[in-house]
């Protein structure tokens, strides 16, 4: 596994994480905790460090999931998890740490992230300067070490930058969605942050797994998703069909290949979900495998057939944010 600084904090993680949304269960359909618990403990066991969750997870499900699976070696692993966007009042994120600090068993919080800037969802506008105080007071306190942010813009990550040192982004970013690389990437480059790229197999479609037609269950988020919908799906599928050779040569599953890409890339790892022992592993396989400079930029402009006609539209759902 290949492991990276997270940020200018000193703390390593590994660039396979594994991604605890569909723990939680929300959003998702047919997921089981025996089969997340599973899923945690083999991505360990393949060599995976770092773990990501959040408190919307189910109210909390995920993060006690993660601790009921890896409590015991909780001193061998990184736990990030996130605030929510409807606790960024001081008194709130003060309150919602302790809440995952309880949940996932632990005196400290290794990666302490906000989840969507205030206002999403239509959520309470809250300054960004209240929500920084109060995780930079949690962490002079000791009980997170790092401060990180999720689904923030380029403007959004500088004026976040002003009141505390933050050392990650978490914005979702695959070979099938590069918004990032535009501007928030060349920042992070800049500024030494980490990109903790979450869904980076576009959920699932860079498996191959979903083929045209596919239709999800009632419930079940991707039916939202515009990778899945309309030109860009297909723009998507034949893609796939020339990345499969690529894969093959390497003798590796597709997703492995989109995986070992993404991490290819400037200050980049990727924050991986599974929902089984076996796709937990194979993920983390992901982290061995290491792809020729010519494949890397084949891959790319493969990735960029399907990017390219897209629209600017940051999220990759026809959710309101």
């Amino acid at each position: 596994m290949q492991h990276r600084t997270l940020g200018q904090s000193g703390i390593s993680i590994s660039a396979i994480v594994a991604g605890g949304w569909q723990a939680g269960k929300e959003d998702w359909v047919d997921i089981d905790d025996a089969g997340s618990i599973a899923a945690y403990r083999a991505a360990f066991e393949g060599g995976v460090t770092t773990f990501d969750t959040a408190e919307e997870y189910g109210g909390g499900h995920s993060e006690r999931l993660l601790a009921e699976a890896l409590g015991h070696v909780r001193d061998r692993i990184v736990i990030a998890t996130k605030v929510s966007w409807k606790h960024l009042r001081r008194a709130q994120v003060l309150a919602a740490c302790e809440r995952s600090l309880a949940n996932l068993r632990t005196d400290r919080i290794d990666l302490y992230q906000v989840h969507w800037p205030s206002g999403s969802f239509g959520s309470e506008v809250v300054p960004l300067e209240e929500t920084m105080g109060a995780l930079a007071l949690l962490k002079q306190q000791g009980k997170i070490r790092a401060i990180g942010v999720s689904n923030f813009s380029r403007a959004q990550l500088e004026e976040a930058a002003a009141f505390a040192r933050i050392d990650s982004v978490q914005p979702p970013y695959s070979l099938f969605w590069r918004k990032i690389e535009a501007d928030v990437m060349p920042y992070c480059v800049e500024r030494r942050i980490t990109i903790i790229a979450y869904s980076p197999l576009a959920q699932g479609l860079l498996t191959g797994r979903f083929r045209p037609g596919h239709r999800f269950a009632p419930g079940d988020n991707r039916s939202d998703n515009k990778l899945f919908q309309g030109e860009d799906h297909e723009r998507a599928q034949a893609a796939l069909a020339r990345l499969a050779p690529i894969a093959a040569r390497y003798e590796i599953a597709l997703g492995q290949l989109a995986l070992a890409w993404l991490c290819a890339q400037p200050r980049t790892v990727a924050a991986v979900g599974a929902r089984s022992a076996a796709q937990a592993a194979q993920n983390a396989a992901a982290g061995d495998v290491r792809i020729s400079e010519e494949d890397l930029a084949a891959i790319d402009a493969i990735g960029r057939t399907v990017t390219d006609p897209m629209d600017g539209d940051p999220v990759m759902w026809t959710w309101a944010v």
